[in-house]
């Protein structure tokens, strides 16, 4: 771990809304040496592709007043030719393979050689849509020290446009306080001009101790926001900053740093003491003060700290005072900072700033006649309330568990916004999703590594990534539902029957399309505020485009693939960046049960989606055909469970005691299927390659794949099945984020086995499998004198298979565990012991059966 002190002046005063040194700073202690810069991190098997664009534009000298402002990458030839020509053999090697097959119908069991032959079409066709847009990888780098020349100026100052940042939180029980908080305190902290950036939080619960913890985040980042800017600290969460860095040691610091870092990390307990302490106050005062009203026969209210009456979630549920049924509420906690803030953090800051962005509380309204839409709905309340408030060009959006890692990541992504070659059309930038929490072995694949390294850079070379629910940056219009700007008609106009009659929101929707914002919001009388409050009704968006053509999508557990579909079939384009220090980090369930949980959850919305309108087949007219081709595959990938899981329990097959073929002549059939699943992780091979991941990361990314075959995929295709004959959708259920109570186990949660129905076939593929190589076992030592060299190969081949299932099933086999997993070296012993004990009994059974039933 480093030191937490890098110097003062490491980065530009961000006092004048100035942006940060493009290079990283690195926290080696007084004097750092910054880090190496992001582009440069481009590694080996990556070479520039945008030569002769950056030539072209130098020798135009920025005649259009526009700059590159991202490096592009290519695969070298060397790794991308041999890549592209074994997708193209193994192609021609799989439709060889089903030839040969329905050549040679001959099978023990034919009903199930025509199911087989059905799986291995299903299996060839998924595959095809996996690869083929993968042909053309491309990695794109922000190019930070661009961003300060073009659009800083000599001052500090910066015309870089303004960013709306929307937390959401919907539970604060399975959703700590505490990892919201310092999302948000990230977000006050980033580097990024402060007049600029606006934070918006949705509480979908209502509930008052998130609004007065958001209070309290007011008084404490005074504190933390100027230590952050003044020492150019990473990250900017303070929980993660003083959990994973180093405490600075006397001697290798300056003094001044080492009293500031003590003073911050003494107020940081103390507020999170305070934020402990919050529900305890809410109901003492809340009694103190429905005491002093029970003369009056009022019912049991729950009461802010100014005296009056919560008009959200009270304690005491009651009518329109409940979880899902309370009026909307809109309130800033931090103006805006052109208002005059004044803030004392008891630093000796010097010429640090201490003016924060704008901070706002939004929950909308909840009615129990009304469909509240989820988290698109949540989105689409923030979307209309920043609108009237601040209004900004560009938007982003984090789960609450999230926080920014990163502080030049928010100037990154807007790189891609201004750069000339495609900025103006670009309407979203994705970033990988990056975990702090997950286990060193990364036992359930959380970190994915193969999807968001290798797969978003796959469909960056498209039309670009596809939106992935957090850490994204939008463009307003975008989500207007607004044409990009190359097929954009002129004069279009804000009409109420599309976003609704709000007369101010209109307003700001047009001065959207003129790009017309003012830094400084409007001022916040009751009549502004009681519109502000109308725009997060539950019936503002009733007979209106919202959620359909505007804003994030409705009707659909995955929101974020369909709003990501409906902006790309505009005609818009997306981008993916990449920095070599993570721009953001969050916490995901290590738990098996809550990871199986979210499977279902964005399996099932794909699902909801191949039998929508937004079917990638028919759907988005100025869609690039590779990039329909990625969507296809992203709606339609659970189907191929069902396959995995009947082959999963063909083990069974060995119970019978005469051998059963499923393809003959069968060990051709065996060698020609090795050929192929070999060459399938050729192929991966060379994709860990050019996409930088781990043979770990490759091989947990399989083993979830097994497991979540045998579980939750099948459970969403079950659950699609039911919502085509009963209309019913997919159950929405939050992740839970809480973890298993015990201080000195980061990892507790992992060991924690919570048994549930979806489980079952994943158990039953794993007895069948744990049984047919025992039964195997016995079978070779009753029938060794016997069998041919013939048959022992074949016995020999279909072992494989299943010795090959158990690998795969390894990390479920230690959930059942519990907390003896802690020790894997007891699975590799139990096994070994399970498969003798049923090899014994196989050849007890044998022999006492053996004069009553001929084997």
């Amino acid at each position: 771990m480093a030191s937490p002190a890098p110097a003062a002046d490491g980065a530009v005063n961000a006092a004048n809304g100035g942006l940060t040194d493009p290079l990283l700073v690195s926290a080696n202690g007084h004097g750092a040496a910054p880090r190496k810069a992001a582009h440069g991190a481009k590694g080996k098997y990556w070479v520039a592709a945008d030569k002769a664009e950056r030539r072209a534009a130098k020798e135009a000298g920025g005649e259009d007043g526009r700059a590159l402002l991202f490096r592009k990458y290519k695969v070298k030839g060397a790794l991308l030719h041999p890549y592209r020509l074994l997708i193209i053999i193994r192609l021609i090697a799989v439709l060889v393979f089903f030839a040969w097959r329905i050549r040679h119908n001959k099978s023990d069991i034919m009903w199930f050689w025509t199911m087989s032959i059905v799986g291995d079409v299903w299996f060839g066709f998924s595959w095809l849509l996996n690869q083929l847009p993968k042909f053309n990888p491309v990695k794109t780098i922000p190019d930070l020290a661009a961003l300060k020349r073009h659009f800083g100026f000599p001052d500090g100052t910066s015309r870089l446009p303004g960013i709306d940042v929307f937390v959401t939180t919907a539970d604060p029980i399975d959703e700590p306080i505490l990892y919201t908080m310092n999302c948000v305190l990230s977000i006050l902290a980033v580097d990024y001009p402060v007049d600029r950036l606006a934070c918006y939080l949705s509480d979908d619960s209502g509930a008052l101790v998130l609004y007065e913890a958001l209070v309290e985040v007011g008084k404490f980042a005074p504190l933390w926001v100027p230590f952050c800017r003044k020492y150019s600290i990473e990250p900017r969460a303070p929980e993660s900053y003083f959990e994973h860095v180093a405490p600075p040691q006397a001697g290798r610091v300056t003094q001044e740093f080492l009293n500031d870092y003590r003073r911050v990390q003494m107020e940081y307990d103390e507020f999170k003491v305070r934020l402990d302490n919050l529900p305890d106050a809410i109901c003492k005062r809340s009694d103190v003060y429905n005491s002093m009203r029970a003369a009056e026969g009022d019912q049991k209210a729950t009461w802010m700290a100014n005296g009056t009456q919560w008009p959200g979630t009270w304690i005491d549920p009651t009518e329109n005072h409940r979880k899902g049924h309370h009026a909307p509420i809109a309130k800033v906690v931090l103006e805006h900072p052109n208002r005059g803030q004044h803030h004392e953090s008891n630093l000796s800051i010097g010429t640090t700033d201490e003016r924060l962005p704008m901070l706002v509380y939004v929950s909308r309204e909840k009615n129990p006649n009304y469909d509240h839409n989820k988290k698109a709905g949540a989105l689409n309340a923030q979307l209309r309330a920043s609108a009237l408030l601040s209004n900004a060009q560009l938007i982003i959006n984090f789960d609450c568990d999230h926080y920014i890692n990163n502080s030049q990541a928010l100037s990154s992504a807007v790189c891609f916004m201004l750069d000339q070659r495609d900025g103006d059309n670009t309407a979203f930038v994705q970033f990988p999703q990056r975990f702090d929490n997950v286990d060193p072995t990364d036992r359930y694949g959380n970190h994915n590594r193969v999807f968001f390294d290798g797969t978003m850079l796959a469909l960056n070379g498209l039309q670009g990534p596809s939106y992935l629910g957090t850490g994204c940056m939008f463009r307003r219009l975008a989500l207007y539902g607004i044409d990009p700007p190359h097929c954009r008609a002129e004069n279009i106009t804000a009409e109420a029957s599309r976003f609704g009659n709000s007369t101010i929101f209109l307003d700001s929707v047009s001065k959207a399309l003129k790009n017309d914002r003012s830094i400084t919001p409007p001022p916040i009388d009751d009549t502004f505020l009681a519109e502000l409050e109308r725009v997060v009704t539950c019936s503002y968006d009733k007979g209106t485009d919202w959620g359909k053509g505007v804003g994030y999508i409705y009707d659909i557990a995955t929101e974020d693939i369909v709003t990501g579909f409906r902006i790309h079939g505009q005609g818009w384009r997306s981008m993916y960046c990449t920095m070599e220090h993570d721009a953001f980090c969050g916490v995901a369930p290590i738990n098996l049960t809550e990871r199986l949980h979210q499977i279902v959850r964005w399996s099932g919305g794909s699902l909801e989606m191949f039998f929508s309108h937004n079917n990638p087949f028919i759907g988005g007219h100025r869609i690039q055909p590779l990039q329909r081709v990625s969507y296809l595959n992203m709606t339609v990938y659970p189907v191929t469970s069902v396959f995995i899981l009947i082959y999963a329990l063909s083990p069974v097959m060995w119970l019978i005691p005469d051998e059963v073929y499923i393809q003959r002549p069968f060990t051709r059939y065996v060698v020609y299927l090795l050929v192929i699943i070999v060459m399938i992780h050729m192929i991966g091979w060379l994709e860990i390659k050019w996409a930088g991941v781990t043979w770990l990361d490759y091989w947990r990314n399989e083993q979830f794949f097994m497991i979540g075959s045998t579980s939750a995929y099948p459970m969403a295709v079950l659950h699609m099945a039911v919502n085509l004959l009963t209309k019913k959708g997919i159950h929405f259920r939050v992740t839970s984020k809480q973890t298993a109570a015990d201080d000195n186990d980061k990892f507790a949660d992992l060991y924690d086995f919570r048994w549930v129905p979806m489980l079952i076939p994943t158990m039953t593929v794993l007895i069948c499998n744990v049984g047919a190589i025992g039964v195997a076992l016995g079978k070779t030592v009753v029938y060794i004198g016997t069998w041919t060299a013939a048959k022992k190969m074949h016995a020999a081949l279909g072992l494989l298979f299943n010795i090959w299932i158990m690998f795969l099933l390894y990390p479920f086999a230690l959930a059942i565990m519990g907390r003896w997993a802690k020790r894997p070296i007891i699975l590799v012993v139990l096994l070994p012991v399970v498969f003798a004990l049923v090899a014994l009994l196989y050849v007890g059974v044998h022999i006492l059966l053996a004069g009553v039933i001929p084997f």
